[in-house]
């Protein structure tokens, strides 16, 4: 059986550090051509160089599609050298052209800064797969004609959001295929810890690249049916009476070295109306209980809560709190972490509410070490979240900032998802389809990175089991998003 021939493309910026990557590929029968991606002019035997600014870029794509003319095209996103398995391109190519695959993907290995070749497997994508830091691995294996075709339905003149957008484009004609297979290896680039990098799309310092993936993902949703226009059922925040304003809904398990901080930081608030701190405890084996109920014991505004069910996640958690008969009129989040950053944070989003006339508020917050030393990121106050396209580009990022707080009886109608990961995420997303989402942008929240997070450090199988959820969370609203548009 004759393979589809494969173009090259691959990132250089100097000859000695392409050569063994180019190497590795001329080696490889379905390759006819090896294009270099540069901003000099490189010679390289067997090789074209293409001189180009930057592979983000659309003017790189749009020469890519120009100058490609067989079948299928490969584009190498690392500067570092690439290790092809046996007869990897080859099994990359069949199942583009067996699926008629727009884009082809596969699992792969890393050589760590130790010289450890550690294995990544990747996830499906889905329909929901909108984020643009989705793992697709360094080797991407497009369709020629997908390519093209993506390169001229590009929403935009893009700097940082080119592949992105070629990505999206290519998904709305053909199927994108992870082989599930370690078809190659590469050097790993980015040695931070999973808890760190989490925060990238936040980082003020990338505002200009996530601008440019705010615009390529709403322009999409508008090509697939899924764009919500701005409008908002109404809010009716009087229409039912509560004995407390709101709730501090704290949902614990094992928290022993910071549940007294967390609850400290909720009694010290000063407001102008009654509220109460709901601690639900999730069944820990630790001293969490005991500590929950010695603040219970002196202050009648602890209610401490141990759940009948045993196999509840964060979401039933907050789901046995919204549903407690003392729950407030509005149930404001406090994890078992983190602290609030003053004493009027309570005050600041009750007040939003009203403001605003909303069913969620979101708060800013200023990430910290356990002892409230801001580190970077720092200021999360996600300033991509605006009146007019919050909702929409809500389905592009990760997370929509804290605390988040909720009209307890729109939360009740709705309930949060029984998982201990994305619960609240799906929880905004389901609430901002049909209701306004209020902002409070100055900082109200310190989320405290420690050693003990159940965040800060996971394994791959573990970051991609929680990617694969939200993914699927998107999926399901992308759904119900184009049924309510075309209502």
């Amino acid at each position: 059986m004759k393979h589809a021939d494969i173009t090259c493309f691959v990132p250089a910026f100097s000859v000695q550090q392409v050569q063994s990557t180019v190497d590795e590929l001329l080696l490889c029968k379905a390759v006819k051509q090896v294009c270099l991606l540069s901003d000099k002019d490189l010679h390289i035997k067997g090789c074209d160089t293409l001189v180009v600014q930057s592979l983000t870029d659309s003017n790189t794509l749009k020469i890519i599609s120009e100058v490609v003319t067989t079948p299928l095209a490969l584009i190498y996103t690392k500067y570092t050298t690439l290790y092809l398995g046996e007869h990897a391109l080859e099994r990359m190519a069949d199942v583009a052209i067996s699926c008629a695959a727009g884009l082809v993907y596969s699992d792969y290995r890393q050589l760590n800064a130790d010289g450890e070749l550690v294995s990544v497997p990747t996830i499906d994508y889905q329909s929901g797969s909108l984020r643009d830091d989705f793992n697709f691995g360094s080797l991407l294996l497009y369709n020629t004609e997908a390519l093209r075709q993506g390169v001229r339905q590009s929403s935009g003149d893009y700097r940082f959001a080119a592949l992105y957008d070629l990505r999206l484009s290519v998904s709305r004609g053909y199927p994108i295929i992870r082989v599930g297979e370690f078809l190659y290896a590469d050097v790993e680039t980015d040695i931070r810890k999973s808890g760190e990098k989490q925060f990238d799309y936040v980082d003020p310092r990338n505002r200009a690249v996530q601008i440019e993936m705010e615009q390529s993902c709403t322009e999409h949703l508008k090509r697939i049916g899924a764009c919500l226009s701005p409008g908002f059922e109404d809010v009716d925040l009087d229409g039912v009476i509560f004995s407390n304003e709101a709730s501090v809904i704290i949902p614990v398990r094992n928290r022993e070295a910071t549940i007294a901080d967390a609850i400290s930081s909720a009694l010290d608030q000063k407001t102008s109306f009654p509220f109460n701190i709901i601690v639900v405890d999730n069944y820990s084996t630790d001293a969490t209980g005991e500590i929950i109920q010695r603040y219970a014991a002196t202050d009648k505004r602890v209610v401490h809560v141990i759940p009948d069910r045993k196999d509840l996640g964060i979401g039933g958690c907050w789901n046995e709190a919204i549903d407690h008969p003392l729950c407030g009129k509005f149930a404001v989040q406090l994890d078992s972490d983190d602290v609030y950053a003053d004493d009027n944070t309570l005050q600041t989003m009750v007040d939003a509410f009203y403001g605003q006339r909303c069913a969620m508020v979101i708060g800013s917050y200023t990430m910290t070490d356990r002892n409230l030393n801001p580190i970077p990121p720092g200021l999360i106050d996600h300033c991509e979240w605006t009146e007019g396209n919050g909702r929409n580009n809500a389905l592009r990022i990760n997370g929509l900032g804290a605390p988040r707080a909720f009209y307890t009886p729109i939360a009740r109608d709705i309930h949060f998802p029984n998982t201990s990961y994305g619960e609240d995420y799906a929880m905004a997303l389901r609430v901002c389809r049909e209701y306004k989402i209020g902002r409070v942008m100055h900082s109200v929240y310190n989320c405290r990175r420690w050693e003990g997070n159940s965040d800060a450090n996971l394994p791959v199988e573990k970051v991609n089991a929680n990617n694969l959820y939200k993914d699927k969370i998107r999926t399901i609203e992308l759904y119900a998003r184009k049924r309510l548009a075309l209502k």
